[in-house]
């Protein structure tokens, strides 16, 4: 794989660190700013919209840029909205500041992922995904953990600190890394789609189910993800400490599913998306069941990070693949998939978190989101587990 694929993934890294570490974060964020703890939960939520609307603004903005200008710029942009962050008292202005760094962030991923899959062979693309969303679950192994832990040290806003100091060695690896406005990464010639040309994608039946599908299984993974620490403490009776080791065995579970699903995405889409899914429904059945054990929940964890990355990443590789009609738009496409669901996923787990369901509403929430993915895949789901030749045909 490219030297510049790992660069983009440090700086993905940086990123995955930043969104994933309110899991750790929400009881002391709640408690300093006085807030209940579903309505800090809906900082998770807010983060994905940003990126929902942020991905396909932001790609179509900077079409005619250089790959190497977009990704500095956002990525600066990402760690001047922590700076804000780190220093706000008041909620709002800490809401606020995570849409616009979720809208850096999802400028900068849009285009990352159109470059990660640019620099390799077209059946390759799903290789190339698994390396730069290896950035996203190494953050949960190494950078949400550390997160949770500095912020139990520290305080929540040295976490905020943290992140704006990481940007540094992100934006010189992508500087270092990625080719600038040169023969090797020129604007998008004149014959190019055009931009309404790209947008017409949306209205293919397959593009549609594949990124219907991308959204539901992430919005199951982010109900259950958001809201793990409570359950580790409260239902599971484990000390504070004991939601890092969690994070890290989620984080190591879904390390391990992003690169088995990785190479599989390419030539056996189908059987990841047949074989996993059920076993996805299966594991947040589980542990629903198993979550006051901490033993079981500790291996339930492992194995749904596994399954929850391993199929969602297969689902973002089939996006990039049936949306291939559209070349400056397709990681818009995939990034916006992805985050429907990390919006939706919180906002519905903190619905059943006040509706009575318990702290183990929101996985229920992740039962009947697999469930629903599960019965359009039965139904439509071989439109877009095809082979790359033939989604571009």
């Amino acid at each position: 794989m490219p030297f510049a694929l790992y660069m983009l993934a440090l700086a993905v890294f940086v990123m995955g660190t930043s969104e994933f570490m309110l899991a750790g974060l929400l009881p002391a964020i709640a408690a300093e700013l006085d807030v209940p703890m579903g309505t800090a939960g809906l900082l998770s939520s807010a983060f994905a919209l940003g990126m929902i609307g942020g991905a396909p603004l932001m790609a179509a903005f900077s079409r005619s840029w250089p790959r190497r200008v977009t990704l500095a710029v956002t990525l600066l942009l990402f760690a001047a909205s922590h700076c804000v962050g780190a220093m706000t008292t008041a909620f709002s202005l800490l809401l606020m500041s995570r849409v616009l760094s979720a809208v850096a962030n999802a400028g900068f991923l849009a285009v990352a992922l159109s470059a990660s899959t640019a620099v390799v062979p077209e059946q390759q693309k799903g290789r190339a995904l698994s390396v730069l969303l290896s950035g996203t679950t190494i953050a949960t192994v190494a950078g949400v953990p550390a997160g949770a832990l500095l912020g139990s040290l520290g305080g929540w806003r040295m976490t905020f600190w943290a992140i704006v100091v990481l940007c540094a060695p992100a934006l010189y690896g992508v500087v270092r890394g990625v080719p600038g406005g040169t023969e090797q990464d020129p604007p998008p010639p004149s014959d190019s789609p055009k931009l309404h040309t790209e947008l017409r994608q949306l209205t293919d039946i397959r593009v549609i189910l594949a990124m219907t599908l991308a959204a539901l299984v992430n919005a199951g993974t982010f109900a259950v993800f958001t809201y793990l620490a409570p359950v580790v403490t409260d239902l599971a009776g484990l000390p504070e400490a004991w939601v890092s080791v969690t994070l890290v065995l989620f984080g190591v579970g879904s390390f391990i599913g992003v690169s088995m699903s990785g190479r599989l995405s390419d030539t056996r889409s189908g059987l990841v998306l047949c074989l996993g899914g059920p076993l996805l429904l299966m594991g947040w059945t589980v542990l629903a069941l198993v979550a006051a054990d901490p033993v079981a929940l500790m291996g339930m964890v492992l194995i749904q990070g596994v399954l929850s990355f391993g199929v969602g990443s297969t689902l973002i590789a089939r996006v990039l693949y049936v949306a291939s009609g559209a070349p400056t738009m397709a990681g818009a496409y995939a990034t916006t998939a992805l985050n429907m669901g990390a919006a939706a996923g919180p906002a519905l787990g903190a619905l059943a978190l006040g509706s009575g369901f318990g702290l183990l509403g929101p996985v229920w929430v992740a039962c009947g989101l697999t469930t629903a993915a599960l019965i359009i895949v039965l139904s439509g789901g071989n439109l877009i587990t095809k082979s790359a030749d033939d989604s571009e045909s």
